[in-house]
């Protein structure tokens, strides 16, 4: 048995918040005691004792929002390195996104990721695409992929653009009682992506990416899941108006979720001054309302999940020109940092809410 004596114990399933002793036997945790109470054993009776005086123990985290990038482009990350950077940032679970090479749209390519995932330390899940192909055409056998383990679906990184597609999608989502999760760009206003259109693209020269682009997808898709009772996820939102609209699609009704990053509630447009590649990123960091009002939808409740879409590029890729270098950046390590930096020490969030976003509402 292992004791972790005299720590702050959160747990956010219980919303209690308090100091505690845990009592830890083949990996489960048995018995939550009274602070310095040894659970009413001596301490030889411990393999092992961790003093928790000033520590805080909570769940592990859960991100639902990752790209390592294998198969096939594992030049930029893999499985292991992936799940490395998972564990060091506190993630005991993530789940894959489908863009891999080939993609994630059979049984065979979600078997391999799995597999692999359990070689690792942590639990690696993996979802499976929306479409064949990501073509946004036709549907995958999404009762057999989720029958082989797929932890939900998503086309992320290419928008589903087909409004009567994206209908017959959650119709079988919903039959199924599964997830879709939806990157939200409309691609038709967008002229250089990965950069706000705003004052900072002016200065670049570019048109960038408007958040309209955003907002017009997510209308469109929380009107759908109330339409078909779908339960969808609203990936990396990144616009103040989106925020707006989800909380009036939760108001109706509608079973949507939507998930922030810490990039998005930490950084505006300006960072792509000062990190220019770096700070690219789909959607783009916007603007410091926008960041005010993802941070409000944070403290009442409209967004549920704190998310890293952790993208790694490699830096040749990323040494590019602006408009021709690859969005993305990571996130696993620092995310949880970021949380508390941004999040609750300025009072925004406790910390029991902060592990609510980051633990128990991903599960």
């Amino acid at each position: 048995m292992i004791l972790i004596k005299g720590s702050r114990v959160l747990d956010p399933a219980g919303k209690t918040d308090s100091r505690a002793d845990l009592v830890i036997e083949d990996g489960i945790i048995r018995e939550i005691c009274p602070p310095d109470t040894l659970g009413g054993r001596t301490e030889a009776e411990y393999e092992q004792i961790i003093d928790g005086t000033g520590l805080v123990t909570a769940p592990g985290l859960v991100d639902v929002h990752v790209h390592f990038r294998d198969p096939g482009l594992t030049y930029k990350e893999d499985i292991h390195t992936g799940a490395a950077a998972a564990a060091k940032g506190g993630f005991t679970t993530v789940v894959c996104m489908a863009n891999t090479k080939p993609l994630v749209d059979n049984e065979e390519t979600l078997r391999y990721v799995l597999e692999e995932g359990k070689k690792t330390g942590i639990h690696v899940l993996s979802c499976a695409a929306v479409s064949k192909g990501f073509k946004g055409e036709e549907l995958t056998d999404m009762e057999g992929l989720l029958a082989a383990g797929a932890a939900g679906f998503t086309d992320d990184g290419i928008p589903l653009m087909d409004g009567p597609f994206v209908l017959k999608a959650m119709e079988e989502a919903a039959r199924l009682d599964t997830v879709i999760s939806f990157h939200e760009e409309d691609k038709s206003f967008i002229r250089e992506n990965g950069i706000n259109h705003g004052v900072v693209s002016d200065q670049l020269g570019i048109y960038g990416s408007p958040s309209l682009a955003e907002d017009s997808l997510v209308a469109r898709d929380c009107m759908i899941a109330l339409e078909t009772g779908a339960r969808i996820d609203v990936q990396h939102i990144s616009s103040g108006y989106s925020v707006e609209l989800v909380r009036l699609a939760k108001k109706l009704g509608a079973d949507v979720w939507a998930e922030v990053t810490p990039h998005h509630f930490t950084l505006t447009e300006e960072a792509v001054l000062e990190h220019g590649t770096l700070a690219k990123m789909n959607p783009p960091l916007r603007t410091e309302l926008d960041r005010q009002m993802l941070i409000a939808g944070l403290k009442d409740g409209t967004i549920d999940l704190i998310a890293t879409d952790h993208a790694p590029h490699s830096k040749e890729e990323k040494d590019k020109p602006l408009t021709e270098a690859p969005s993305g950046i990571i996130g696993l390590e620092t995310a949880l940092s970021l949380g508390i930096e941004q999040l609750v020490k300025p009072g925004h969030l406790s910390l029991l809410e902060l592990m609510e976003k980051m633990s128990l509402n991903p599960a």
